[in-house]
């Protein structure tokens, strides 16, 4: 295929470039999208570059976005006044706990409502879109009452048996399902397949773009979760590093703490969810679209 026959399939083709209403329409698209994305990368370069600056740097009027002098020793004062790595891991618990209950309850529930025959499933289905409607700071102190009486308060099972109700995960996985033909489990079953045997050995597999996306999704709330966690998380030691870094670094407590350092407590925090959009940012949207045009 040739260069020319390349370009017509894109959704201006080489002669609507000739028209200077398109070029205008083109040129002001291009520079909308560059003022959108100057405004959302400039607090990150912000906060990543004061890391790096001394305190007086910082407050140096007119203020520059380039260090004057690169101080590195920033990163170690940020360890050193607060444990990160203790944080991380208290994370990392509650995304690895919140991602396997979601993966087999919401899984199962979606597998179901797709490919088996249970009654009024269209009416469960529309039940779980109608709470995707509700705003989540009404449930809260139900959810917060229950737990309670479960005794399950200051435990990581506050995280993680809320993640097994997540109705968009559900529709998410459902419209996954539902392009899965269905001949497959159907041969399956012939074969003396359990309904748990296609959901495990069959279904699972082939849904591994959706389940990347829901597990970068999952990483990102556990991540920056910090209200939930103030709530039902009394223990300090078993703080998430959202949580950590609010109580610790940006509230009225830690006004001991240098504004240089702040700032490298915050880099350090930023890096592990941009290293993980970075790289696995395709599944992301490999997985939405094929729910979507699957559903």
């Amino acid at each position: 295929m040739d260069k020319e026959s390349l370009r017509e399939r894109g959704i201006l083709s080489h002669f609507d470039f000739r028209r200077k209403t398109v070029w205008a329409g083109y040129a002001v698209m291009i520079v909308l999208l560059a003022a959108l994305s100057a405004t959302m990368i400039y607090p990150f370069l912000v906060t990543i570059f004061n890391a790096f600056k001394t305190r007086e740097d910082i407050y140096t009027f007119p203020p520059t976005l380039w260090p004057k002098e690169w101080v590195w020793s920033n990163l170690g004062e940020g360890f050193q006044f607060i444990d990160l790595s203790r944080y991380m891991l208290n994370t990392f618990a509650i995304y690895a706990g919140s991602m396997l209950v979601a993966v087999v309850c919401i899984g199962l529930a979606a597998f179901s409502l797709s490919h088996l025959h249970i009654p009024f499933r269209k009416g469960f289905t529309l039940f779980f879109m109608c709470t995707l409607m509700i705003p989540s700071a009404t449930y809260m102190i139900p959810n917060y009452l229950n737990l309670q009486e479960l005794g399950l308060l200051n435990t990581y099972w506050a995280f993680w048996l809320p993640s097994a109700a997540n109705a968009f995960w559900i529709l998410l996985l459902k419209s996954f399902f539902d392009g899965i033909h269905k001949e497959l489990f159907e041969a399956a079953r012939m074969d003396g397949a359990s309904e748990l045997r296609c959901f495990l050995q069959m279904a699972l597999p082939l849904s591994y773009p959706i389940l990347a996306t829901i597990l970068i999704f999952g990483f990102t709330a556990a991540w920056n979760e910090w209200f939930w966690a103030g709530l039902v998380i009394s223990s300090p030691d078993k703080y998430p590093i959202a949580t950590a870094v609010y109580k610790y670094v940006l509230s009225g407590e830690s006004n001991n703490i240098q504004v240089n350092v702040k700032f490298a407590i915050l880099t350090l925090v930023m890096v592990p969810p941009l290293l993980m959009f970075a790289f696995l940012q395709k599944y992301i949207i490999r997985g939405v679209n094929l729910s979507s045009v699957k559903g």
